[in-house]
């Protein structure tokens, strides 16, 4: 009898240049901001405020952009991640459009580079995915590489083909939302009074707070996004018994914690690269530090674009990243480098 039920794709079925097209398309709304507030110490005035999003030249508030990541995300994990060890890293991704209440969005996704681990047992996709919204408009972009196990050991490995990306994007290629005007910015209202011109490249700011992470808020979040992965849900998916938690919700919990130092950079427009250095269980308590690697000017009035290292831990003191063999220390969680938009 044929079973009816998704194991998922393992590494030998994929293939370069496939394309694929994610089920379930999810139409979000306010529910999902109320979560995401609830779920994270997410308090950026452009996120929360339709007041505040007019006076900055936009319609109203949209929804969080890490909300149309996760979402897009969730809908690639039974094609690309289903049988994942682990989620490797993140380049070239970029917001393309705000995500409005209302909304409805898809994923589809093309495999862009392959390569078998020399252990056999395992092999490294990459894959270049898109969200679209109900009128087929790209809302975001972004590449990532996932190891995936082989459902048969004994199966050819393909050629070797690994894509060669830039280390970050540039300036002229983010996309600034159509309207958005910072002249008039009400640095009172957003929390804090540090403007673009206010930081400097190499500054390291620590972000104090911190938030310990609870299994069920971890296990909530990754149903939110209906994200399947079973090594978030199922203690038998991992050798040690643990649910592992989704490294996006670390990306969110590091993102929120870092409005202490950086409550202007309201919008993240690009994300460089990004790597899930160790993994992150339950009990682990999340804090946050970032250093400013670059400045640039934009063409939209009164903004500026303010490129940041994020980084999250889970102990250790503030900007330790790696050990002197080059490699990242065991309380490094998140090592992500992105492009926000700022007030000048």
């Amino acid at each position: 009898m044929m079973s009816k039920t998704n194991k998922g794709r393992f590494f030998e079925d994929y293939r370069l240049g496939d394309k694929l097209q994610h089920a379930v398309p999810r139409t979000v709304g306010a529910g999902e901001r109320a979560l995401y507030h609830a779920l994270y110490p997410a308090r950026h005035a452009l996120y929360s405020s339709d007041s505040f999003a007019q006076s900055c030249g936009l319609s109203a508030s949209p929804l969080d952009d890490l909300i149309a990541f996760h979402i897009v995300f969730g809908k690639t994990v039974p094609d690309v991640s289903l049988n994942a060890v682990a989620n490797l890293g993140y380049a070239q991704g970029r917001w393309l459009s705000p995500v409005w209440p209302g909304d409805t969005l898809r994923a589809e996704s093309e495999v862009i580079g392959l390569k078998q681990n020399s252990n056999g047992k395992t092999g490294v996709v990459w894959v270049r995915t898109t969200g679209l919204n109900q009128h087929d408009t790209p809302v975001l972009d972004y590449v990532r590489w996932v190891m995936v196990r082989k459902g048969d050991v004994d199966a050819p490995a393909p050629e070797t083909t690994v894509p060669d990306l830039p280390a970050a994007l540039t300036v002229d290629q983010l996309q600034i939302p159509q309207g958005l005007d910072f002249t008039n910015y009400d640095f009172t209202l957003a929390g804090e009074m540090h403007r673009w011109d206010d930081y400097e490249v190499g500054e390291k700011i620590d972000h104090v707070d911190g938030v310990t992470v609870e299994e069920a808020e971890h296990m909530m979040a990754t149903r939110l996004w209906q994200n399947t992965a079973k090594v978030h849900f199922d203690t038998s998916a991992r050798p040690d018994g643990t649910r592992l938690i989704y490294g996006g919700h670390v990306i969110s919990m590091a993102r929120a914690l870092s409005f202490n130092g950086l409550a202007n950079a309201q919008m993240i427009a690009g994300l460089n690269g990004g790597a899930h250095a160790n993994p992150c269980l339950a009990g682990d308590t999340i804090r946050a530090w970032s250093e400013v690697l670059d400045k640039a000017e934009t063409a939209a009035p009164g903004v500026g674009a303010i490129r940041l290292r994020l980084v999250a831990t889970k102990g250790g003191a503030p900007f330790e990243l790696r050990d002197d063999a080059g490699k990242y220390r065991p309380e490094v969680l998140l090592d992500l480098d992105y492009w926000a938009l700022m007030p000048r």
